[in-house]
């Protein structure tokens, strides 16, 4: 499949308009999503057509909200005591009946 001239305005058209490498690819038909891209790289046609998504996005407030989030974790997962509490209480009268042997 070559790329004629009509075929290279109707993708600038597409592209312009916001579609899709597939949906664009579709509407050409003989033609994969990568071929769009490559094409459309090589024309230098970076710049996108805002789309009615892209104009109601907002900026996300919850910055703080995160973090404070991140911070309650750190607090309720760091342990205060290491390794099984339930066998806590067996360790610590194990290290007690055991005692160093004088040298002889």
């Amino acid at each position: 499949m070559a790329w004629t001239d009509e075929r290279v305005d109707l993708l600038k058209k597409l592209w312009g308009e916001g579609l899709s490498a597939s949906q664009i690819a579709g509407r050409l038909g003989s033609v994969t999503r990568n071929a769009v891209i490559g094409k459309v790289h090589r024309l230098g046609l970076s710049g996108r057509a805002t789309t009615s998504r892209m104009k109601s996005h907002r900026p996300r407030p919850r910055l703080a909200a995160n973090n404070k989030r991140i911070a309650n974790n750190k607090q309720r997962f760091t342990p205060a005591t290491t390794g099984n509490p339930a066998l806590q209480a067996s360790i610590r009268s194990s290290r007690k009946s055991i005692r160093r042997q004088p040298k002889r």
